[in-house]
């Protein structure tokens, strides 16, 4: 037999466990609760031969729970005290990036599960008792080591999307504020290639020195959609019509250019262009 007491004094982790526990499918598991002066108690009784399996889903439950309710707190505690500067919206959206960066399938969120679970079977497997806070304050080093790099590594990714959007917000501004050199243009997208077609449907070099100033390409490195943005914001285009031959070929830089050039844009996916080049090799220099 295996009896395990949790010590908690927080009535939401209380009836969380409890329910978890309630609905585990373990043959002679036992659950009860006392509240005493300082702590209520879980008491859980295991009188099966698979004590395996108890040790692994009573690990399970109690990692979710470090996740569910501890995490959160720890989080904000630390973008409060270490990233004060940032203002509350900031912080809510770092928190955004951290669930999304902690989806089930990603390393991150397999190594904090991992450690977590595996400081809870240590523990389990020499002891009888388990007060939860002093738990994850004194023996989750490797756990809390693992969120911290999580963190920072979103507020990188935060400071990188903040300064897209600052750029972004800029080229709104220029364009807003100069006169478009030609009325349409026509943009065909797939397979991260774009071409550029005039209204006579004739292919646009944008990667033409001669015709184009280059103050919009990187000193450093450049992509050929990089030559297509750079030929877009040189003649400000007054209507785009961006072709996407084949169903679901928006990515970042088609949504780029929704967000620069704004309510210019028209989205097509079945014209006589679309058609045309959803059959075509798409090898054209742009």
């Amino acid at each position: 037999m295996k009896s395990l007491c949790i010590k908690i004094n927080n009535n939401s982790i209380i009836k969380y466990l409890l329910d978890r526990f309630s609905l585990l499918e373990l043959d002679n598991l036992y659950i009860s609760s006392n509240s005493f002066k300082i702590y209520d108690n879980i008491i859980v009784h295991y009188c099966g031969n698979n004590i395996n399996s108890f040790y692994n889903y009573t690990c399970i439950i109690l990692t979710d729970m470090v996740l569910k309710f501890y995490e959160p707190i720890v989080l904000k505690k630390e973008l409060n005290n270490d990233f004060f500067y940032f203002s509350s919206t900031e912080k809510d959206r770092i928190l955004e990036i951290c669930d999304l960066e902690n989806s089930l399938e990603s390393e991150f969120f397999k190594n904090k599960y991992f450690s977590i679970y595996n400081s809870f079977y240590k523990y389990l497997k020499e002891h009888h008792s388990i007060i939860l806070n002093g738990f994850f304050n004194f023996r989750l080093k490797e756990y809390k080591e693992i969120l911290d790099h999580i963190l920072n590594t979103c507020i990188n990714r935060f400071l990188i999307e903040r300064e897209y959007f600052e750029f972004i917000n800029i080229l709104k501004l220029y364009i807003n504020s100069n006169i478009s050199k030609v009325s349409n243009l026509n943009l065909v997208y797939f397979n991260n290639k774009a071409v550029i077609l005039d209204d006579n449907k004739q292919v646009i070099n944008s990667r033409s020195a001669e015709s184009l100033n280059a103050k919009f390409l990187s000193d450093i490195t450049f992509s050929d959609n990089d030559y297509v943005l750079n030929y877009l914001l040189n003649v400000l285009p007054s209507h785009l019509t961006i072709h996407l031959p084949i169903s679901g070929s928006e990515d970042d830089f088609i949504n780029t250019l929704k967000l620069i050039f704004e309510d210019r844009i028209t989205i097509c996916n079945n014209c006589d262009i679309c058609s045309v080049y959803k059959y075509l090799n798409f090898d054209i220099k742009t």
